[in-house]
């Protein structure tokens, strides 16, 4: 077995099951491991803490599978999918659309499952995961029987592992090109090969409805809106009048194919840069009753968190001079590089700098099909704060 001995005293995270090991933490290797390969882990003194799957490229120089000493191997994998597929059962057993695997979370670092009907999407991003594509394909078919497995790894940390993307069908036939699902009685156009993430933002489910409970009778600014999710539950809550903003022009025309899926009024829509077009509204006095920010990662890393910072406190400070008063601003950060704190920090930095008193009414996070590790803190990259001005 090839090994990775840590040096002495950095075996803490470990044992407090925390599931990554950074180079600088390494003291030696024996074997000559490759990307890929699993390594048993070792304090400084040779005790056992667990078995790893080991990246010779990334500051991540492995990433931890089980602290148990067990077998790596296709049953190991089918067993951790088959878990996390049950737990997706007790918690949303209705879901037509459901992340099936949140990567460490799941005890899979590397590997997103995401089902939209009988279409499965498989993302993978680490040296580990890319190993075993195979064996967890073969479990996915066998426990999920899609009609299709498409796999989308292609996010931007692949470049980290030194792994080139991989878009395409892995099992079946071509996801079908009008596939919708439903969600909360909405329906919704998903674009698998091109769309965000693995076609569509799963994690913003249970946000989403909160947002129709709270738009009836209501102006709604929807920035970055992508597809349309927070726009058409804003609609279907039975808001005034909904403007919806992104810069994307392919975005806007699937919002508009989601709006006529679902019969609903159209929105106003605006293609421009959120930046510039907040810009824009302040110097023309509008306003609105309710604003969503849901910006794109500012801050994969926290490497990345201070230039995130500034883009967060801009965007905030002109939706809190665009809410009228009794207003709510729905925002939101997806960074991982963010935390919590400090995104409530900005927040409210962005408040005193427009000169606004704001209460917090609710923390919000991603649905529980995006599980967050006790252990793994990381994995609760997405927050979301419903501030309210007087």
């Amino acid at each position: 077995m090839k090994k990775l001995i840590l040096k002495a005293g950095r075996e803490k995270s470990l044992k407090r099951r925390h599931p990554w090991i950074f180079s600088g933490a390494v003291a030696r290797l024996t074997g000559e491991p490759q990307s890929g390969d699993t390594i048993e882990l070792q304090s400084s003194d040779g005790e056992f803490l667990g078995m790893a799957a080991y990246s010779a490229q990334s500051q991540i120089v492995a990433r931890l599978w089980d602290s148990a000493h067990c077998e790596i191997d296709a049953a190991f994998f089918r067993g951790r999918i088959a878990r996390a597929i049950a737990l997706r059962t007790r918690l949303a057993p209705h879901a037509h659309a459901v992340r099936l695997v949140h990567a460490e979370s799941d005890g899979l670092p590397g590997v997103i499952v995401d089902r939209y009907g009988d279409v499965v999407v498989l993302q993978l991003s680490s040296a580990g995961a890319m190993r075993w594509r195979d064996a967890i394909a073969d479990a996915i078919e066998q426990l999920v029987q899609p009609r299709t497995i498409y796999e989308r790894s292609d996010a931007e940390v692949l470049h980290l592992e030194g792994i080139e993307p991989v878009v395409g069908v892995l099992r079946g036939a071509p996801p079908p090109a009008d596939l919708a699902v439903e969600e909360e009685g909405l329906k919704f156009h998903v674009d698998v090969p091109h769309g965000h993430k693995t076609g569509f933002y799963l994690d913003q489910r249970a946000n989403r409805l909160r947002l129709r409970e709270l738009a009836k009778d209501r102006s709604v600014l929807d920035c970055f809106c992508y597809s349309g999710g927070f726009t058409l539950n804003a609609l279907a809550g039975g808001a005034a009048q909904v403007t919806s903003v992104d810069s994307s022009g392919g975005a806007l025309e699937l919002l508009q194919r989601n709006v006529a899926l679902n019969g609903l009024a159209s929105p106003e829509l605006i293609e421009a840069d959120v930046f510039q077009c907040l810009r824009k509204m302040r110097d023309q006095a509008r306003h609105f009753d309710v604003i969503i920010l849901d910006p794109p990662k500012f801050a994969p890393t926290s490497a990345h968190a201070p230039k995130a910072a500034r883009a967060y406190k801009d965007i905030n400070l002109l939706a809190f001079k665009l809410l009228a008063p009794g207003g709510l601003l729905c925002t939101y950060s997806c960074s991982g590089g963010v935390t919590r704190d400090l995104f409530q920090k900005i927040v409210a930095g962005a408040a005193l700098d427009a000169g606004v008193d704001a209460q917090i009414v609710a923390h919000l996070s991603a649905g529980p099909d995006h599980p967050v590790a006790l252990h793994f803190p990381e994995s609760e990259y997405l927050k979301g704060l419903i501030c309210r001005v007087p």
